[in-house]
């Protein structure tokens, strides 16, 4: 069996707690920052903050690092720097009002929503 890559491990950490439209974004060859982008939604300011601690720790249980956490729980955007796979926990209207996903586009896109 193919061992998990990161990307792998934080959609997976989403997926299992509930956030919704899980995409990520290949940004490799355009972004000296990340190869990848992942972005999620949260349903409230806490489930962003726990989908952000449950895939911390899922990184950190497969003995991968994590740099650091930012944002806070009452701002609805939890950002997650795992190196080369960033993690974007947001709420529907911020994710709505930022559209990542348009400013990186569609080219950029590695697997659909849902």
């Amino acid at each position: 069996m193919p061992k998990k890559t990161i990307k792998d491990i934080c959609e997976i950490a989403l997926g299992d707690n509930k956030a919704v439209n899980i995409l990520s974004l290949d940004i490799k060859g355009i972004s000296s920052f990340a190869d990848v982008i992942i972005i999620a939604t949260a349903s409230s300011n806490r489930h962003a903050k726990s989908l952000s601690e449950k895939v911390v720790e899922a990184v950190k249980k497969n003995k991968m690092t994590v740099l650091g956490v930012e944002g806070k729980a009452e701002s609805g955007w939890i950002l997650v720097d795992c190196g080369e796979v960033v993690i974007n926990v947001m709420k529907g209207d911020i994710r709505e009002f930022y559209d990542l996903e348009g400013l990186w586009g569609e080219n950029t896109l590695l697997n659909a929503p849902g």
